[in-house]
């Protein structure tokens, strides 16, 4: 596949979950994918979950990219990030800001004033300012080139996002809702540049941690009951390289995106050949 040939992607976050399912599919659509993540390791230690495993995937299927090991709760180190992608591309075409901390804790579904306040600095400090600081340093990066519809540049923001209903956890809420309308507010600002900034939401992903707590792994979910409805980190992989590779993406832009809609907009579908539909949050 070659839909993104010539296209500098930076996927934050990238070492394993949806960061790692978007970081393999940008590369395999062709792209130069930079990654980040805490945990540099090698193939040795963790396997794929190390940035360095995430790289001997790419490069196992003829696939092109790096990792910079960063900490984005840490401004300097995501300042130096863009600043090496600048100095070995000269530009950025495509920006998954991913990075989140937010899983630290449990997310359990109770009243605010049950829920610990140490969930504040996960979802918002390692969460959304982690991914408004990238937004800081890369856009002068993306908009270097020249402004002007028809650019090609895509800024995603991955979130959750069902028709603004309530997801049960108030910061999980209120930080998701958060990166939706950071996307909208950008997406005003930057449309004079023809970059395109869409919120982008998955449904029930086979994550890493979800497979654990499943006992379960990606060859034998299909056992799980409970995973028969979920989808693989690849899908939203496809999505990404949908709309990076769509031609009319700015009709799309500040507008929250699904990924099983997408998918029957693009024609995409998951690794096992279905096309998931779009996950709802129970009534």
């Amino acid at each position: 596949m070659t839909e993104l040939q010539g296209k500098v992607a930076l996927v934050t976050g990238g070492s394993r979950g949806a960061g790692r399912g978007i970081a393999l599919e940008l590369a395999r659509a062709g792209a130069y994918v930079y990654f980040t993540g805490r945990n540099a390791g090698s193939m040795q230690e963790g396997g794929e979950r190390t940035l360095a495993g995430v790289l001997g995937e790419i490069h196992s299927f003829g696939g092109e990219g790096s990792y910079i090991r960063c900490d984005h709760t840490n401004d300097a180190e995501t300042e130096a990030v863009i600043r090496q992608i600048a100095a070995e591309q000269g530009k950025l075409d495509i920006l998954v800001n991913n990075v989140w901390g937010g899983n630290n804790l449990p997310i359990e579904n109770k009243p605010f004033w049950e829920l610990p306040a140490a969930h504040w600095d996960h979802m918002f400090n390692a969460g959304v300012r982690a991914q408004l600081m990238t937004n800081y340093y890369a856009i002068p990066l993306m908009r270097s080139e020249g402004a002007g519809a028809g650019t090609g540049k895509l800024i995603i923001h991955t979130t959750f996002w069902d028709q603004y209903k309530y997801v049960g956890n108030f910061y999980y809420d209120l930080s998701k809702n958060a990166l939706v309308r950071m996307a909208y507010g950008l997406s005003l600002e930057l449309a004079a540049d023809g970059i395109a900034v869409i919120p982008l939401s998955p449904g029930w992903m086979r994550t890493e941690l979800v497979l654990e707590s499943m006992k379960t792994d990606e060859e034998h979910w299909q056992e799980v009951e409970e995973l028969q409805a979920s989808e693989s980190t690849a899908y939203i992989g496809r999505a990404a390289v949908a709309l990076a590779a769509d031609p009319e993406v700015m009709q799309l832009t500040g507008r929250p995106q699904q990924v099983g809609s997408l998918a029957e907009k693009y024609g995409y579908t998951d690794t096992d050949g279905r096309r998931v539909p779009v996950f709802n949050i129970p009534e």
